[in-house]
């Protein structure tokens, strides 16, 4: 139990060290231009339009199943094969 507690207490010290090591800031001597910008904004709305779509996806099959509806059936598509009229 000890040998436990002493790797957990030294596990934790690293961290402590390694996030102080990273919280000093050094100054950045870079430029950004526009286009880094506005390629930033574009990708935080794709992410955005995923998760939205995911969250619709999985929330549309929340609810067939609770409603009882049966997985593989879509509106407006009729199973069987074409009729002679098309």
């Amino acid at each position: 139990m000890i040998t436990h507690m002493m790797a957990l207490s030294r596990i934790l010290q690293v961290a402590c060290v390694l996030a102080a090591c990273l919280a000093v800031a050094s100054p950045a001597e870079a430029y950004l231009d526009p286009g880094t910008g506005s390629m930033l904004l574009s990708a935080i709305i794709g992410v955005a339009a995923a998760v939205g779509l995911a969250v619709k996806m999985f929330w549309y099959r929340l609810i067939g199943l609770i409603r009882g509806k049966p997985r593989g059936s879509r509106p407006g598509v009729v199973d069987g094969p074409p009729s002679a009229d098309e």
